[in-house]
């Protein structure tokens, strides 16, 4: 403790040092120069939907910012007309395509993501044993199962930084409630064999208070990016798999 009582005088003592002259220890000061805080614009002046087709769909001018393609493929399957993006007044989570797979190319497979973590239940109908396997499509999945998962990422009201805190904020989905998940996939095993919040509600709160802080989703997830405000609704993007309830996910 007196060690670090001698540095703390000594450090004061440097402080208090005058800084007019022209050199300090041998090494010219730092002229004067004024320092501009800069934050970015969250708004980025596009609905949700145009944020979300724009950077889905390939094309001779975007060749490599497709991070929601996966997602806008779970959505064209589940048959829900993006035009639900130009709803005013909502909070839309996204997923970036690592939230759906992780493709390891060297390993040639899925490693991470929703089709890893909803793995396809196979049952054998000579023994009734049960295999898992990781999915490769949307389409491995019952439709009405992806259609009530996006639905679910589909957030009533406006919420962002501005009102959610270190305490939980409940806020209701477009999720049906008592809509419940089918057994062809392991969703249908979590929260207690339904899948789905059966409330069709989703818990929301920053990590810390930081100006970084993450948005957490039902104390599961963090986003990867957050607090993008479109002309209508506000929008969230995640990168790893989102459980659709509120309890803590157990098989």
């Amino acid at each position: 403790m007196n060690t670090i009582r001698i540095i703390l005088k000594r450090y004061a003592f440097l402080l208090l040092l005058p800084l007019s002259g022209c050199t300090l220890f041998d090494m010219e000061l730092q002229k004067k120069y004024d320092y501009e805080h800069k934050t970015l614009d969250p708004h980025i002046n596009i609905t949700a939907r145009q944020f979300l087709e724009t950077r889905s769909y390939e094309s001779p001018t975007n060749l490599k910012d497709t991070v929601f393609k996966w997602m806008r493929k779970g959505l064209e399957y589940a048959e829900i007309d993006l035009a639900a993006y130009d709803k005013p007044g909502m909070t839309f989570i996204f997923l970036h395509n690592d939230a759906v797979r992780v493709w390891d190319a060297k390993a040639k497979k899925t490693t991470s993501g929703i089709f890893v973590d909803f793995p396809l239940l196979i049952v054998n109908p000579t023994t009734g044993e049960t295999k898992t396997k990781i999915a490769e499509k949307w389409e491995d999945y019952p439709k009405e199962d992806v259609k009530n998962f996006f639905l679910y990422l589909m957030v009533q009201g406006t919420y962002n930084f501005n009102n959610i805190g270190l305490t939980t904020v409940t806020a209701q989905t477009l999720l049906p409630p008592g809509s419940k998940a089918s057994k062809k996939s392991a969703l249908g095993l979590l929260n207690n064999g339904t899948g789905f919040d059966q409330e069709g509600k989703m818990d929301l709160r920053i990590v810390n208070n930081d100006d970084l802080a993450p948005i957490m989703i039902n104390d599961k997830t963090k986003n990867r990016s957050g607090g993008y405000i479109a002309t209508n609704a506000i929008v969230h993007v995640y990168g790893s798999t989102i459980y659709p309830f509120r309890s803590a996910p157990s098989l």
